[in-house]
């Protein structure tokens, strides 16, 4: 209503302006006078909004009165595994089944302990037998071919396949020092060498080692042995050894072979026909410069267990030698060398022989084929 009155106020004064007097020169229209309204009716009072109708209450559950929800039934399992077990979903048995020849046990679930094997189980071999010191199953034979052929033909087919796939038979002539050792007039030379028949396990050996003076008469000595390996890099060996140039023989028993770091050792005892036991040990290491440079340094020492005088050997340590030689290998099956070699006997040697030693220049080539 207070809206209605506003508007008519405002009409009335509209009607009262007159812009024609004050705007000279212009006639403004007049808009007719707008009838007068009608007092609206007044508004009817609305109804009285009804009341909403009050939710109605739900029906809670009373905690006295409702029920407990009955327990999720679970699936029955066959058995609780160990998995299972360990994360508390159930109680492992007192003791885990054990499988038969039905179900057999792979080892691979054995070690989880999933199951064990049955100590009677006949159907597990090779991989699937259980972890143990049970001898190792036989390896299977390759006889297909004896089905047509028979085994009297196959028989020496594989014998040769077996010879010529690390069967085989090799042969090699070392001669690891040739040399001349020039002494101002008395000049000597020195040899050392061996050759070997065989495979790879069993091997007839010949070794032979000497020295001696320009126009007289050698000394050394020849080794027959059987050499047998008894691992990747060591051989036991046994055999006699005959002295050159002297009636007496020797009965040997060794070991040579490759040490840690590429040493060639060797280790020998011999007892001659006289009962006079002595003693070798020898090695050398070859140290590469270059490829086909090479330095080679080299010791050997003789003990006797007792003197024999009609050879000049004291009881103790008898002689050592101590070399090196430098050769230049122009194939790796020949090489010519230029060293030096010092020698000396000790105790009672030394009295019998005079006191000979010293050093000496070698001129030499060392050979194999």
């Amino acid at each position: 209503m207070s809206v209605a009155l506003a508007l008519a106020l405002a009409a009335a004064q509209m009607q009262g302006m007159d812009h024609a007097g004050h705007m000279p020169g212009m006639t403004m229209p007049m808009p007719k006078p707008a009838a007068k309204p009608k007092p609206s009716a007044k508004p009817k009072p609305s109804a009285k909004p009804k009341a909403t109708a009050k939710p109605k209450r739900r029906d809670v559950p009373d905690a006295k009165q409702a029920k407990p929800a009955a327990p999720m039934q679970m699936p029955e399992v066959a058995a609780c595994s160990p998995e299972h077990a360990a994360m508390g979903h159930c109680e492992a048995p007192a003791s885990m089944p054990t499988t038969g020849p039905t179900e057999p046990c792979p080892p691979e679930h054995a070690a989880m302990g999933h199951c064990s094997a049955a100590p009677g189980d006949a159907a597990a071999s090779g991989t699937a037998l259980p972890a143990g010191d049970a001898p190792a199953p036989a390896a299977p034979a390759p006889t297909y071919a004896d089905r047509i052929w028979g085994a009297g033909a196959m028989g020496p087919a594989r014998a040769r396949l077996r010879h010529q796939h690390g069967g085989m038979t090799f042969t090699q002539v070392m001669l690891n020092i040739a040399e001349l050792q020039p002494r101002g007039g008395r000049d000597g030379y020195r040899w050392d060498g061996e050759a070997w028949f065989g495979g790879d396990v069993d091997r007839l050996v010949v070794k032979s080692e000497g020295d001696g003076r320009l126009g007289t008469r050698a000394s050394g000595e020849v080794q027959a042995l059987y050499s047998r390996a008894i691992g990747p890099y060591f051989n036991v060996q046994g055999g006699i050894r005959q002295e050159i140039g002297a009636d007496r023989r020797y009965a040997v028993a060794g070991i040579e072979g490759l040490a840690p770091y590429w040493f060639d050792v060797e280790a020998t005892a011999f007892l001659s026909d006289r009962g006079d036991v002595l003693a070798r040990v020898e090695g050398y290491y070859d140290q590469r410069i270059t490829q086909r440079l090479i330095l080679q340094p080299r010791a050997e020492l003789n003990l006797s267990a007792q003197d024999v005088a009609q050879d000049r050997i004291g009881a103790g340590l008898v002689d050592a030698e101590l070399g090196l030689r430098l050769r230049y290998e122009l194939r790796r099956e020949f090489a010519p060398y230029v060293g030096v070699s010092w020698e000396r006997a000790f105790g009672e040697t030394r009295r019998l022989r005079g006191g000979d030693g010293g050093a000496v220049v070698a001129l030499g080539v060392r050979a194999w084929f």
